[in-house]
């Protein structure tokens, strides 16, 4: 799946429409008016108030704050309203003699003198394990706010709840810090939120609170609560997510079935729910869920049964990660309800590391956008398709660890695209040729070894010394 490291489609769209609609009356460097003596005095406290190892705020000296690195104002009044100082990127956050990119030390209440400021960014600088200031709860012009990777500790201020006018509000901690909220009620307040990013916040103290909090913010687009301790799906009578696109709740531990209110938000293009000790069957419900691109539902080892061959009539999925669970039974007529629709889009297919068996449907063929196809750590039997040869598109094919006994067709050799083909640990036999492997131009990664607790490899290779 999309991994959360990474900012998503979604928030590209929103951050995107928000910087053009203040573009049109922002400027750094060009600015028709000059800043304002008050707020460049608040910038040099802010200034004073950091250590700045690599000088990223060496520009902070002369009259016009509105031509300093980071500072943008706006064209006719000459207020600051953005503040970007995010770090560069952790893989590039140290100098060539190895100083630090990263901003340390603390907020200074001056922030609180521009009173026009709508944007502002701190993240992946180092505050410290620090607690983030009560009075950033104060800056209510605020719609962008990101303090994501910026190692700030301790509860998340309840005065965020007076942000109002917040669309974007991002405190990812990657992990790296002890952030947490005891009570989300705040949440609630927050009524133009359109994206919201608490990764790696501790939300285990407020319970199931996060839920009714979240489902009040009407347009709440892309929700982001991956390892946040989460442990329980209350019950919902009225579901108000109307406008919610993408919703990460990946590596938390509910530890029960997937409730049906979930089920019912109709718009959802994103959902992972993976590694959460999931329980119980896929519901066939998901098969309303029209709207979706990406399904992860991996990693769930309590989820078993079969796959709901109703499952295959969502023609927009792009992304299907069912890998790391209990599934048993066949997969003929999942895949062949997949390949029914007209114009499919799936790309990835991850069925991985289950108990699925029997043999593999030769309508996998038809799944033409393929690019990357996962069925290993199964019972599959018998042999390849010949049908894979139509998957032109395919790069990576993972057939490992199965019981496929049966053999491998030459059609594999029109696979042109392919760079990664795993097809070890299964007792194949029959003839092996130049033909196999014809057209393979841009395979880098070949793996036919046979398993040691799989049967015997009877394959007959009959090649050329020059191969």
């Amino acid at each position: 799946m999309a991994n959360n490291q990474y900012i998503q489609p979604v928030f590209l769209v929103l951050l995107s429409g928000f910087l053009f609609f203040n573009s049109v009356r922002l400027s750094t460097c060009q600015s028709i008016a000059r800043c304002v003596q008050n707020e460049k005095e608040a910038l040099l406290k802010i200034k004073a108030s950091v250590t700045d190892p690599s000088g990223r705020l060496s520009s902070w000296t002369g009259e016009d704050c509105c031509k300093w690195e980071g500072v943008i104002c706006d064209n006719s009044t000459g207020k600051v309203v953005q503040l970007k100082l995010r770090s560069p990127e952790i893989p590039d956050s140290f100098t060539d003699n190895g100083t630090t990119y990263q901003l340390e030390g603390e907020i200074s209440p001056s922030v609180l003198d521009l009173k026009h400021l709508n944007y502002l960014d701190l993240s992946l600088n180092n505050f410290r394990g620090s607690r983030i200031p009560n009075f950033l709860g104060s800056l209510e012009k605020l719609r962008y706010l990101n303090l994501s990777g910026a190692s700030f500790a301790g509860n998340i201020p309840p005065s965020f709840g007076n942000l109002s006018s917040l669309q974007i509000l991002d405190l990812n901690t990657f992990y790296y810090s002890s952030l947490e909220s005891d009570d989300v009620e705040w949440l609630s307040r927050l009524s133009s939120l359109q994206y919201l990013n608490l990764e790696g916040v501790d939300l285990s103290k407020a319970g199931s609170s996060w839920v009714q909090a979240t489902n009040m913010l009407p347009s709440l687009s892309e929700l982001h609560l991956p390892a946040c301790g989460l442990f329980e799906f209350p019950p919902l009578s009225v579901v108000n997510f109307s406008s919610l696109l993408f919703l990460d709740l990946s590596s938390n531990d509910f530890n029960s079935s997937i409730p049906q209110w979930l089920l019912n938000i109709s718009k959802l293009a994103h959902l992972d729910l993976s590694a959460n000790n999931l329980q119980g069957n896929i519901p066939d419900a998901f098969a309303n869920m029209t709207s979706l691109r990406e399904l992860d539902l991996s990693e769930n080892s309590l989820i078993g049964g079969q796959i709901p061959k109703d499952l295959g009539s969502l023609c927009n999925l792009w992304d299907l990660d069912l890998s790391g669970n209990d599934l048993d039974g066949e997969i003929i007529e999942f895949v062949d309800r997949l390949s029914k629709c007209a114009n499919s889009s799936l790309e990835s297919l991850d069925l991985g590391q289950n108990n699925l068996g029997g043999f593999l449907p030769n309508s996998l063929g038809q799944l033409e956008n393929l690019k990357i196809l996962q069925l290993w750590g199964n019972l599959f039997r018998g042999s390849i398709p010949e049908s894979i040869g139509n998957l032109s598109s395919l790069r990576e094919l993972y057939l490992h660890n199965n019981l496929m006994d049966g053999t491998i067709p030459k059609s594999l050799g029109k696979l042109s695209h392919l760079v990664v083909l795993d097809i070890s640990g299964n007792p194949w036999i029959g003839l092996v040729t130049e033909v196999h492997f014809s057209k393979l131009k841009n395979l880098k990664e070949l793996h036919i070894a046979k398993y040691s607790l799989a049967p015997r490899l009877t394959l007959v290779f009959n090649v050329s010394p020059e191969w």
